[in-house]
């Protein structure tokens, strides 16, 4: 069963602020799913942008 993560915990995790991991989520970059009126981010998916990320940032 996946672990969901918060905009906060998913911030701190990914060394951000809250604010890019709304505009990632609004830019459909990072998945999430609404609960009420927060996101709940999957934590393999937050897993799998920091590595692609990492791995754009050795391309160059």
């Amino acid at each position: 069963m996946p672990v969901f993560l918060t905009v906060n915990e998913a911030a701190t995790m990914m060394n951000v602020s809250k604010m890019t991991i709304y505009r990632l989520v609004h830019a459909g970059e990072l998945p999430a799913i609404r609960v009420g009126r927060s996101f709940r981010i999957p934590e393999p998916a937050v897993r799998d942008y920091l590595r692609h990320s990492h791995q754009d940032s050795q391309v160059c």
